[in-house]
């Protein structure tokens, strides 16, 4: 057993494996960028990352454990030269959220304290002023796309020129060692770093390989950003390189564009939320692109419903998946094309390996042991609890966060939901979204998912605002399909379908909701919109 130990805590990375994929077809295409035109083969993508880990070894960077490199960069190649690049170099690779304000990136640049800061030279105006407000100031700031950086900077080709591509390997890797840090993407407030080691990373591809499945045939698109869990590992570069497949950027997402890629590029998989599916589905609608090469279309980020189920079939693909999950534990429960439409709406079943469980909700204790399950009656709620080795068990610098949602080798959502005999889980709410009305307690997502079947709107968010009476009244932010929408039509499409509790006294017309970059609602953002609409009598009673 000594032996395989050996060889384990020495081998089982994902440097490793992506070396392995290198080995077995090195003149396969490993990337290709959309906005370029320009592919790489394993091997040419190997000699890219080798000089990016040189030019950071010349740096100073990687000699010592724990060194960052943050990077606010788009579905570009220099992501994935970052990915695998500091991998070699021993370095940890942090990609942030590209549409952060400065005050927010100056944030991350202060909880992580990144020796080397990338960034897009879009972004500069963004970057430079978060560096400007940041206590932690990067030694080295590399911009990609621009080759006459400000003072202070210099640009990645720059950076990067005259170094060898021979093959360069960290002097240490262990599969507990951490190679990315993601950060949570925030629904509940200000974000939190998820350290993931190669192990976790491995797991998640393995994840992805057995559930699409994946192989190096396939190539795949992320619709939303790689800088979250749902776009480096869902069919993103993670499981696309460890399996020997092809990753095809986009830097930004168009429907019509995205469609046309499929026939052009043979795309396989096609990764986003249910609101880009959507967009791509009526684009489809308009003028339809030859699909034939897509085996799947997978959605995270929040449930597909019925209907659009059916329809997305019709247009697009009959195989659909949905994932559940989050940054910290990837996903955890998934519907494969045999589970929809029937199963529309959960989250379903537990992913293999892992082990997902509704447990009661207790008032005076934070964490309900992880036996003190509710009945499997698809009606009793209690909080959905995971455990899975594709999650870190720790908040990096972060010890209340860790306490709040880790306990006894469980991670705890704060996801409220239930779940059948089947083991389908649904998930109704956040417990921090939960809103109290005169004793009763309403879930956000069900009284939206209500106001979403009506014809003219596209999408809605709930919150609560204060009431004298009630404690708190339901206001309803809605996005409408249809400019003739009114408040009134609502109101008489609602009660049919909710307790009177439950429907809302006040609403909204917006023309976008706040969310994540992978489509999750921000209520805790909408809740700060009520509490100001409400003061200023803004909305509609």
């Amino acid at each position: 057993m000594y032996e395989f130990t050996r060889e384990f805590t020495g081998e089982f990375t994902y440097l490793a494996g992506f070396m392995a994929a290198l080995e077995r077809h090195p003149r396969r295409r490993a990337l290709t960028c959309t906005t370029r035109e320009t592919s790489w083969t394993y091997a040419e993508l190997n000699a890219a990352a080798n000089r990016l880990a040189r030019a950071l070894r010349t740096a100073g960077l990687g000699r010592k454990r724990g060194d960052v490199l943050m990077a606010s960069l788009f579905n570009t190649p220099e992501y994935v030269f970052c990915f695998i690049g500091t991998q070699k170099a021993g370095v940890v690779f942090a990609p942030i959220n590209f549409r952060l304000a400065a005050r927010e990136v100056a944030l991350h640049l202060d909880d992580s304290r990144p020796r080397a800061y990338v960034y897009d030279a879009s972004l500069t105006a963004v970057a430079r002023e978060a560096v400007r407000l940041a206590e932690h100031k990067p030694e080295l700031l590399i911009v990609v796309g621009d080759e006459r950086p400000a003072h202070g900077a210099v640009s990645y080709d720059e950076f990067t020129r005259g170094q060898r591509e021979m093959d360069v390997s960290p002097e240490r890797a262990a599969p507990t060692d951490e190679i990315v840090r993601l950060y949570t993407s925030g629904t509940t407030g200000e974000p939190k770093g998820v350290p993931l080691n190669h192990a976790n990373n491995i797991l998640r591809a393995l994840d992805v390989i057995m559930h699409f499945p994946l192989g190096p045939e396939d190539r795949t698109m992320n619709m939303t950003p790689w800088f979250h869990a749902g776009g480096l590992h869902s069919g993103g570069p993670c499981p696309a390189l460890y399996v020997g497949a092809e990753v095809v950027g986009l830097r930004e997402f168009k429907p019509r564009e995205v469609l046309d890629y499929v026939g052009r590029y043979g795309l396989t998989y096609l990764i986003g939320t249910p609101a880009t599916i959507e967009l791509l589905s009526r684009a489809q609608q308009k003028q339809r692109a030859d699909l034939r090469t897509l085996k799947g279309i997978v959605a995270m980020g929040s449930p597909l419903d019925r209907e659009s189920c059916l329809r997305y079939a019709a247009t697009l693909t009959p195989n659909l998946y949905n994932g559940y999950g989050t940054t910290e534990t990837f996903w955890n429960t998934i519907l494969r094309p045999q589970d929809l439409p029937d199963h529309a709406g959960a989250a379903g079943r537990a992913c293999t390996g892992d082990l997902v469980r509704v447990v009661r909700l207790e008032e005076d204790v934070e964490h309900a042991e992880p036996d003190d399950c509710v009945p499997r009656d698809g009606t009793t709620e209690g909080e959905v609890i995971i455990r899975s080795l594709k999650a870190p068990f720790v908040y990096y610098n972060r010890p209340d966060e860790t306490r709040r949602h880790y306990y006894g080798g469980w991670y705890y959502t704060k996801d409220i939901g239930v779940w059948d005999e089947q083991g389908y889980v649904t998930v109704l709410g956040r417990k921090d979204h939960m809103i109290i009305t005169a004793g009763e307690n309403v879930h956000p997502a069900q009284v939206e998912a209500i106001i979403n079947q009506h014809p003219k709107v596209a999408d809605s968010l709930v919150v609560g605002v204060p009431d004298a009476v009630k404690g708190s009244v339901l206001a309803a932010y809605v996005v409408p399909v249809d400019a003739s929408l009114t408040v009134d039509e609502l109101r008489s499409f609602v009660p049919g379908q909710l307790a009177e509790f439950k429907r809302p006294r006040f609403y909204r017309f917006v023309d976008q909701l706040p969310v994540t970059a992978t489509g999750k609602k921000q209520h805790f953002v909408a809740s700060r919109w009520a509490r100001e609409d409400f003061q200023k009598g803004v909305l509609t009673h």
